[in-house]
């Protein structure tokens, strides 16, 4: 057993995906001997994370996650008693327990053979909930007693371990089902049986899951099943530079965005400033700003990082070189001002992100689609950094059904337009051509500021500069970094999180 931490790489196993494994497993045990496993496991994670409990109540369903509940609930009575009485053991059942399935049946009668009591409700008062109420099998809303039941674990302060998974989340897709929870109260913990899933990670599993722990219960490496997806942190520093280096070899950026006030009476110069400063700071060699129509003409360099050079849109756009050559990030405050300059940027750029405004532009247009999508018949490098809203335009779709199933979204995006996308939000998700989809596993609520996805679209221009790396792992890699500077910020020492204050942290990746 393990906990899963941001960094190093996981893989990820849909439903199906389990089940094989699962079924794999069964086949070269004895009878009964997988649920054992389980319900052991998860009474030894529930003494670790609260080992002062004074009563623990186990909220056992009516499947086999049910089972795997009442395992534990017999070995965590055993301890009780070894241990003098110090913890009581509270058991509940929802359910028919005429109906049980095998496992689950069996588990029972070992359990009330050993002296558990299924308890007519749940105690009052208690330190530690065990949800073992409902697992893989889930597809609908839990109603009348599991609602209940979860609805007293979910406002209470106790600590919660959910078996396999939170009960009511969907493990393919993150999507929660079962009543609204009070966050922010106890700790939650989740152990993850057999495989890790994506739900888990992404959507409404974070808030949901808390720190999630993993036992394979002994399975071994399933090749021929593959996974539905990677967990995926941050991997290693960058590279340290050679003794040779110069601004010329470190990769060239280039921002275009930052509408001007004087086009509709609302600026938005800072967004192109951010994604610059992000790219500086982020270890690029040189970094162009060009900032679009309306533009103050007073901006022509930033007093906080005076390397950024500051060109005029329209020569910067003539620089056939330097598009060539330099990862362009477009979009950002791009405002109406950016559609006119897309055509160009999408035809000269053999690498080019696509922020904000430049997104919802093309989501718009067919021909600016057309141009996106032939990028890819030249091999050039194209990477989509969508909120869900922005998915859900360019995939003509409302944004909860693209929230519905993140991955397939992402995927989606991927293949109509031959990108690499990085769909934003709680366990961002990156899809690429011929690419296993991956979930970021760092990052915090801290992000959910304005900017912030500025400094994420500078920081991939900034990887995707310096090759030696394959397109796919440098966006990868930028988007794991980019959560982790806000994993490791200190408000006490640092003050609040802002943009400002994030893209200048960049500078400690290095």
């Amino acid at each position: 057993m393990r906990r899963i931490g941001t960094s190093g790489a996981e893989r990820l196993y849909s439903v199906d995906g389990t089940r094989t494994i699962e079924r794999a497993l069964a086949s070269t045990l004895p009878p009964f001997e997988l649920m054992d496993r389980a319900g052991l496991a998860v009474a030894r994670l529930a003494l670790a994370i609260a080992p002062h409990s004074r009563c623990i109540w186990i909220a056992c369903g009516p499947g086999n996650n049910g089972g795997d509940g009442l395992v534990a609930a017999r070995h965590l009575l055993d301890h009780a008693r070894r241990n003098e009485g110090h913890l009581h053991v509270t058991v509940t059942l929802c359910g028919d327990m005429a109906r049980l399935p095998p496992d689950a049946a069996r588990a029972l009668d070992k359990a009330l053979d050993a002296g558990v009591v299924i308890a007519p409700c749940p105690p009052r008062v208690f330190d530690c909930a065990i949800d073992a109420l409902l697992g893989l099998g889930a597809q609908r809303p839990p109603e009348g007693p599991l609602a209940e039941q979860l609805q007293a674990m979910h406002s209470s302060n106790a600590t919660v371990l959910s078996v396999d998974l939170p009960s009511g989340l969907l493990a393919d897709t993150g999507v929660y089902l079962g009543p609204a929870p009070k966050m922010g109260l106890g700790p939650r913990h989740t152990l993850s049986l057999l495989t890790l899933k994506p739900g888990l990670f992404t959507a409404d599993g974070r808030d949901m899951a808390g720190t999630v722990w993993f036992d394979d219960l002994g399975a071994a490496p399933q090749d021929q099943v593959a996974p539905i997806g990677m967990l995926l942190g941050v991997q290693t520093k960058p590279p340290k530079r050679e003794q040779a280096a110069h601004k010329g070899s470190q990769g060239d950026v280039v921002v275009v965005g930052g509408q001007g006030a004087a086009i509709t009476g609302s600026g938005m110069t800072g967004a192109a400033i951010l994604a610059a400063r992000a790219a500086l700071h982020a270890g690029s060699g040189r970094v162009y700003v060009g900032l679009l129509d309306g533009a103050e003409p007073s901006v022509h360099w930033d007093p906080q990082c005076p390397e950024l050079m500051f060109r005029e849109i329209d020569t910067l756009l003539h620089d056939h070189r330097l598009l060539q050559d330099a990862c362009v990030v477009c979009g950002c405050g791009g405002g109406a001002a950016v559609v006119s300059r897309l055509p160009r940027l999408l035809t000269a750029c053999p690498t080019l992100v696509l922020d904000a405004d430049a997104l919802n532009a093309i989501a718009q247009d067919p021909l600016l689609r057309t141009l996106t999508r032939q990028r890819t018949l030249r091999g050039w490098v194209t990477v989509l950094t969508p909120h869900p809203l922005e998915a859900a335009r360019l995939l003509g779709q409302s944004t909860a059904n693209v929230m519905s199933d993140r991955l397939a979204a992402a995927q989606a995006l991927t293949e109509q337009l031959g990108v690499i996308c990085v769909l934003k939000g709680s366990g961002s998700v990156i899809t690429g051509p011929e690419q296993t989809p991956v979930i970021n596993a760092s990052g915090n609520p801290l992000l959910a500021t304005a900017g912030t996805g500025d400094v994420l679209a500078g920081m991939v221009g900034a990887a995707l500069s310096m090759p030696p790396r394959s397109a796919f792992q440098a966006v990868a890699s930028a988007v794991a970094q980019h959560g982790q500077l806000a994993d490791r910020w200190d408000p006490e020492r640092l003050g609040e999180l802002t943009a400002g204050r994030l893209a200048l942290s960049a500078r400690h990746l290095r």
